[in-house]
């Protein structure tokens, strides 16, 4: 089981402009990783859900990637 990284890395806000971490839980087609692959909690997996909604929606992220 994988560990929650933004919990070990003391994380208290992700935001939607930080596109490194929100890259590392997006596939290669741009689709969300779901929770039990990632190993997130499920607070930190809706807050990530919620940011890459958002960066995408600012057009900082593209919803596929082609």
């Amino acid at each position: 089981m994988k560990k929650d990284i933004i919990k070990e890395n003391k994380i208290s806000h992700v935001d939607y402009k930080d596109l490194e971490l929100l890259s590392k839980f997006v596939n290669q087609h741009g689709r969300m990783i779901a929770k039990r692959h990632t190993g997130l909690s499920d607070k930190n997996q809706k807050k990530v859900e919620k940011a890459i909604k958002r960066a995408r929606f600012m057009a900082l992220m593209p919803y596929v990637k082609s």
